[in-house]
């Protein structure tokens, strides 16, 4: 009981360190109850927190707020319009055709299979094979319902989107030019003594900052990266595996495994068990390895102080929580952790038990 009630004196009697324990509850709280239905401001308020890192640039080389936020928020805008005009539409078409294709794409999986066994009796086993074609179908299936539920969907997914269009790129650009006016405004609903969670604060935010700015230019630089290697490749669907290729940086580790999983399926159906996908599998897995080795080294160096297991857990247990959601935020969520660790240590040795 000594021991416990030693820690519980060196811990939780301090009452900034208590304070921010109930800040954290309560966030965590108000994300889960009214998480859906803010999901549009949570993507205004990411999306300002990217964009603000080029307003503050901006600032630093003497041009006024206004201006800069006027200049980011329209280069974002046009950005966006772009994009939306013309990488989506040629993406979405091979998102479709991709699906309208899956059974058959399945099928000729299945005829390459089976025919495993006959070429190597003595290592593939007939039951097991067939065993995970029907593991394969199963899921294929699963995510084909899905598909079909969302495009059930139009109409709801249609006002969604409009929801979106129309507030977030509004409330993005509140967000930039009344920065400082909201964060006084939160500052007054919070205790005045509060340099624990001020000190956290500012860790998680610089680190987090420049994790999620080097997070798009290597979602960008992959994407492209990819895209290219499947059109020079002549690989079906390139555009569409680009796209989730680039997406993949964003669970570390983990998303290059099974991006791989696509291109090698995709190159199965459309060359069949021969160089040409071997070709294509190892091009993308070259990708991988360049953007892990070269890439994260030359944006993220000293960024995330993470142990690389540390992150995997993260990707896991954030994911298990929220989804996509979680795994999406795994690393800035991981970084908070980290430095609520590392502040609640460093205050434990501040403060001796009475």
């Amino acid at each position: 009981m000594n021991v416990i009630n030693n820690w519980f004196q060196k811990f939780l009697a301090d009452k900034q360190v208590v304070q921010l324990f109930m800040l954290l509850v309560l966030a965590v709280v108000f994300i889960v109850v009214f998480g859906s239905m803010l999901a549009p401001a949570i993507a205004a308020v990411v999306l300002a927190f990217l964009l603000d890192g080029s307003v503050t640039w901006l600032q630093d080389r003497g041009l006024s707020k206004n201006f800069s936020v006027i200049f980011v928020f329209m280069g974002f805008v046009t950005i966006s319009l772009i994009a939306f005009f013309t990488i989506l539409p040629p993406i979405m078409g091979q998102f479709v055709q991709f699906f309208g294709l899956l059974p058959t794409m399945v099928a000729s999986l299945q005829e390459q299979v089976v025919a495993l066994p006959e070429m190597f009796p003595d290592l593939i086993d007939e039951n097991q094979i067939r065993t995970i074609i029907d593991h394969i179908r199963n899921e294929f299936l699963i995510v084909g319902q899905h598909v079909v539920e969302f495009s059930l969907g139009n109409i709801v997914n249609l006002i969604t989107i409009l929801v979106y269009v129309v507030l977030v790129p509004v409330m993005v650009f509140f967000f930039l030019k009344d920065k400082e006016e909201i964060l006084k405004w939160m500052a007054k609903i919070l205790p005045s003594d509060r340099q624990l969670s001020t000190q956290v604060w500012k860790e998680v935010l610089a680190r987090t900052g420049d994790y999620a700015r080097g997070k798009v230019c290597e979602f960008i630089i992959v994407g492209v990266s990819a895209g290219r290697v499947g059109m020079l490749l002549g690989l079906q669907f390139a555009a569409f595996l680009a796209l989730i290729t680039g997406l993949s940086v964003i669970i570390p580790y983990i998303g290059a495994a099974l991006v791989t999983l696509p291109v090698a399926f995709v190159a199965l159906f459309q060359w069949g068990a021969g160089s040409e996908s071997l070709i294509a599998v190892m091009a993308y897995l070259i990708l991988q390895a360049l953007d892990g080795n070269v890439l994260v080294p030359l944006l993220f160096s000293e960024v995330v102080k993470l142990h690389p297991n540390a992150i995997i857990l993260a990707v896991l247990v954030f994911g298990g929580i929220w989804g996509l959601w979680g795994v999406f935020f795994a690393i800035p969520l991981a970084t908070l952790a980290n430095a609520v660790i590392n502040a609640w240590s460093t205050r434990g040795q501040e403060v001796e038990p009475e």
